[in-house]
């Protein structure tokens, strides 16, 4: 059987492995959840949109005859990551997960770390101050219980409708950013705390060296829990472990 990857995006980690697969001459699909406008172009077909949970994603790996399924979604797509191993296991098709470490406080680092989203927006009932909420869009909601603060918000794409935060200054922009840019759009919106999520990776690092640079307290969202999966952490590792459950006819 030919092999025909599905790859489960959204990341820079899934671009380059997509990138990867294209030259290693293998066919593959890039599927991204529909949650960006202009997901960046990738080098392989892609599909845009759910699966309709676990059985519609099973029913897609055995009707598009996928020989392998690559879990690269964001850190925080928990749901996403616990459909794709139960769906792979249904439909008996090996899957691996391209990921990456969470980051690590540094010396000079002023984190305090909370469990999840709801633990964050706890964490600002207190006074107001000048936050930058690097949260995604789909968790701005979450928030509204905190309107005191007055929000700098960094968004792929534009909003459409009326944000849920009366206080916000919004920049569209998409990474990787640069260390020096965000020091200076820290400064420029006098930024008193940031709130992350630990998703790890190169792309969004600059905010938290700006962080340390400027010497401003960081509230750090630890990553959802994730189903037990063999993890690679690199395409090249990706494709290594295609070719050998290949040879092994697994």
């Amino acid at each position: 059987m030919q092999t025909n990857l599905l790859i489960l995006g959204g990341t820079t980690e899934a671009t380059a492995l997509a990138r990867a697969v294209a030259e290693a001459g293998l066919a593959g699909t890039v599927s991204f959840a529909g949650r960006v406008e202009r997901p960046v172009r990738q080098p392989l077909p892609q599909r845009v949109g759910g699966f309709g949970g676990t059985d519609g994603l099973a029913t897609y790996l055995r009707d598009h005859k996928i020989t392998h399924l690559v879990d690269a979604t964001h850190p925080f797509a928990a749901q996403m990551s616990f459909n794709a191993v139960a769906a792979a296991t249904a439909a008996q098709v090996p899957l691996v997960a391209l990921t990456r470490p969470p980051w690590r406080a540094q010396a000079g680092d002023d984190w305090t770390h909370v469990p999840d989203i709801g633990a964050a927006v706890a964490a600002l009932d207190r006074a107001p101050c000048n936050v930058m909420l690097a949260v995604g869009r789909m968790h701005l909601a979450d928030f509204a219980p905190n309107p005191q603060h007055r929000y700098l918000l960094r968004l792929v794409d534009p909003p459409k409708t009326a944000l849920p935060l009366p206080l916000t200054e919004t920049v569209v922009d998409r990474g990787p950013f640069s260390e020096a840019a965000d020091t200076a759009l820290m400064q420029a919106h006098n930024i008193d705390l940031i709130v992350s999520k630990n998703s790890g990776g190169t792309g969004a690092y600059a905010k938290l060296a700006a962080a340390r640079s400027l010497r401003l307290p960081v509230l750090m969202i630890d990553r959802p829990a994730q189903p037990e999966r063999s993890e690679l952490a690199t395409p090249a590792d990706i494709l290594n472990w295609v070719h050998h459950s290949t040879d092994l006819g697994v």
